[in-house]
């Protein structure tokens, strides 16, 4: 291993961490030093996020929580201390990640960064005429909503057709709601509550059967001997439906108000959100809707030119936080964008801004990967950002692939040198100078640059998608033909329109494969052995060795630890704050009974096997359809994660290479791919496009949302949007070939910051 001299070792100037043990880490002793930027980089699974996230944020997280009274501290859970001998000088931890912001329908950018209740206050103060004090201006309080549509800015709107067959009776089954088929508890309060007869035709009501069977509001009535709550179709589907978040709906109950329910603009707001009286407010022309529903560049703009001693220092802040949100590559949103509908890189920038205003300083920052979904243009403005916070006198720790944002660190730790078992070891520490002459794997890559594909090495298209006429988000009428049969790279900034293009026009099309970062639904019971399918043949396998139902080797089934029903962890919902999850104590997180435990295969039993590595689970299963799935899992680069691993706990990058991997066992002919790079280093970036060659090479056509500027080297075609992004962007600016692009054929060619970063980064 090498070192370059750090701060004296007994130093409060450094983060001492001794014997860290966490996941794959072999008792790893390094020191960090404070208030400088230090980047964390080695492979996928190398274990960059078990000594960051795992033992730094985790310790320091617990540490916060033990200063807070006993009695605060019995609502929280015992977070176990991480396996790590020592962690001095510890300082708090903000950790600053791409977890999607919650998706509460009232949180906007302009909400969550504080914008917004700074506008609200300058209105109040310098909106003519008067309104009011600055919750008269907030779609969130009473005096300032929308009456109609209690300040949402939609209203729902209900599909009767959806609900019901008005040509059939109730007895016939004329309702088609969930859980309201004949003879259900619902049915019946309906059927026999006396207010219209079950087997009339509901097309045959009166109006006021009609009106007693959609909308009469929860009354008692009595049937027999009981006495019962009533209540209207459409009463009793707004509250045990429409008032629940639909992330937390079982698919077909989701499936079922999706189709039943229509979003409009609320007509008496327009959308804003706000009453009357507040949309009369203006300065200088425009009302508090016009600033939050403009382009932040466009309102940062406007706002120079409001001047006013009463409000100056609010009005300097306000500026401030807007421009900051620009030069960070989120000019391109409104202040009215609901905050759940950004990506995770675009939320981990906003709430990245948020701590830029903060006058905390002398506190640690632990950002991951923080250049995902940014263009390299972007990636300078971010570095600008990282140096900003650790320049307020901050700790800032990056976990980082991207060789930009390494150039700028003040120190670098390397962790390696694979993934899983393979890896946990420091292989450096030290600068970036040192990095590059080490030998390590990521010094000999910092370099590195893919080439552009000679004339003989292109591949020639075979027809294409065309689309046509695109207008979706910020898109305007954009004509273009996908080339299929080729490495297709989708580029252009943040925000440019790559987005609505792909996904709008032509991840729905039949035979399209789509490979996103979304999300995996139930996520904490599912792992890479079950989403893949992997563990039918693994079950069958036991099943046979040991003359026994292969159900048994089932953790969702009656092989199950019954403490935890199989998950091997006991998790704990806290209302106010995150979850927390703790191995079961009963199975000690085996997640199976003592006898299914007993049953082995070679040796191994059901958990020893699900405890295994795809790499591990590669040699022990030889053959067979197991090491199908397992030679899949391996050409995606996730050799490292365990068959048994929780999918919430894989990153975004992971997750959508295990659905690459599942992709590719169903013969698709068109994969579309959201930034496949994220998550790999440098080193792993050649193997995936290697694969991704191998996908075109056998007869399919492949589309990349990229950024990253090997894979647009590597690419026989580029479709680039831009210029900017939201209202700027929108346009094609280029299609053709990498070559061309960075020849700068064409004025659009040459206008592209696609273009002039690609000719860099190819030493054109």
């Amino acid at each position: 291993m090498h070192h370059t001299p750090a701060a004296a070792a007994d130093s409060h100037d450094v983060i001492q961490v001794r014997g860290a043990r966490e996941n794959n880490l072999r008792k790893v002793d390094v020191d960090i030093p404070k208030r400088r930027l230090t980047v964390f980089t080695g492979v996928s699974g190398s274990g960059k996020s078990s000594l960051v996230f795992g033992t730094i944020a985790a310790e320091s997280q617990r540490l916060i929580n033990e200063t807070y009274t006993a009695f605060i501290q019995s609502f929280m859970p015992r977070q176990a201390r991480p396996e790590v001998d020592g962690l001095h000088h510890l300082t708090a931890a903000i950790v600053v990640d791409q977890e999607r912001m919650g998706a509460n329908s009232r949180s906007t950018v302009g909400t969550a960064t504080d914008a917004y209740t700074m506008l609200r206050i300058v209105f109040s103060r310098l909106g003519t005429p008067y309104v009011g004090t600055s919750s008269a201006f907030s779609f969130n309080s009473a005096e300032g909503m929308c009456p109609r549509c209690e300040g949402l800015g939609e209203v729902s709107e209900i599909d009767i057709d959806q609900l019901v067959d008005r040509a059939l009776s109730l007895n016939q089954g004329a309702i088609t709601v969930p859980n309201f088929a004949v003879d259900n508890w619902y049915w019946q309060t309906m059927a026999l509550s006396g207010l219209y007869d079950p087997d009339t035709p509901l097309k045959d009501f009166t109006e006021r059967e009609w009106e007693d069977f959609l909308h009469k509001p929860a009354t008692k009535i009595k049937v027999g001997s009981n006495n019962i709550t009533y209540e209207g179709l459409l009463v009793k589907v707004q509250r045990v439906y429409l008032s629940k978040d639909r992330e937390a709906m079982q698919p077909h109950i989701r499936a079922f108000v999706d189709r039943a329910v229509r979003f409009a603009p609320c007509p008496d707001c327009g959308g804003a959100r706000l009453n009357a009286a507040a949309l009369g407010a203006r300065i200088n022309g425009w009302n508090i809707a016009d600033c939050s529903s403009a382009q932040i560049s466009d309102l940062a703009a406007f706002l120079r030119d409001v001047h006013d001693e009463s409000v100056a220092p609010l009005l300097e802040n306000l500026r401030d936080l807007l421009d900051s949100l620009v030069e960070i590559g989120l000019g391109y949103l409104s202040l009215d964008r609901p905050a759940g509908t950004l990506s995770g890189g675009e939320a981990q920038r906003v709430k990245m801004v948020r701590h830029l205003g903060s006058s905390i300083t002398d506190v640690t920052y632990i950002f991951d990967e923080p250049t995902t979904g940014l263009h390299p243009h972007d990636i300078r403005r971010m570095n600008d950002l990282l140096l900003r916070l650790r320049d307020k006198g901050n700790t800032v720790l990056v976990v980082e692939h991207k060789p930009e944002v390494i150039a700028i660190a003040d120190h670098v730790i390397d962790l390696g040198p694979g993934a899983g078992a393979a890896g946990g070891e420091v292989c450096y520490a030290g600068d970036l100078a040192g990095l590059r002459a080490s030998g390590t794997l990521t010094g000999r890559h910092l370099e590195h640059r893919a080439r552009l594909r000679g004339p003989d090495r292109l591949r020639a298209p075979r027809g294409h998608i065309a689309v046509r006429g695109a207008d979706r988000h910020n898109l305007r009428g954009v004509d273009v033909d996908v080339p299929l049969g080729v490495l297709t790279v989708v580029t252009g900034v943040a925000g440019s329109g790559k987005s609505s293009l792909i996904h709008g026009y032509v991840s729905p099309r039949e035979g399209v494969a789509v490979a996103d970062q979304s999300p995996i639904r139930g996520s904490r019971r599912s792992n890479p052995a079950t989403y893949t399918g992997l563990l039918g043949p693994i079950r069958t396998a036991f099943a046979k060795a040991n003359g026994v139902k292969a159900s048994l080797f089932s953790a969702n089934s009656e092989g199950a630890c019954p403490h935890c029903n199989g998950l091997g962890l006991v998790y704990t919902d806290l209302a106010m704050m995150a979850g927390v999850t703790s191995v079961c104590e009963r199975c000690e997180g085996r997640r199976f009974t003592p006898e299914v435990l007993a049953y082995t295969l070679r040796g191994r039993s059901i958990s020893d096997v699900l405890g295994m590595s795809v790499t591990e689970a590669h040699d022990f299963f030889p053959s067979g359809q197991a090491r199908a799935v397992l030679d899949r899992l391996m050409d995606v680069g996730l050799g490292y994660l365990r068959l048994g691993q929780p999918l919430n706990t894989l990153s975004g990058g992971e997750r959508q290479r295990l659905k690459l991997a599942i992709h590719m066992a169903e013969k698709a002919s068109v994969y579309v791919l959201d930034e496949p790079t994220t998550g790999l280093h440098m080193a792993d970036v050649d193997k995936l496009l290697a694969l991704l060659d191998r996908l075109v090479d056998a007869g399919n056509s492949v589309v990349c949302i990229e950024h990253h500027q090997a894979v647009m080297a590597h690419a026989d075609w580029i479709i680039d949007l831009g210029p900017g992004g939201g209202a700027d962007g929108g346009r094609v600016l280029f299609s053709g070939t990498p070559q061309e692009l960075v020849a700068g054929r064409g004025a659009e060619a040459r206008a592209s910051l696609t273009g002039r970063h690609l000719r860099e980064y190819a030493g054109r």
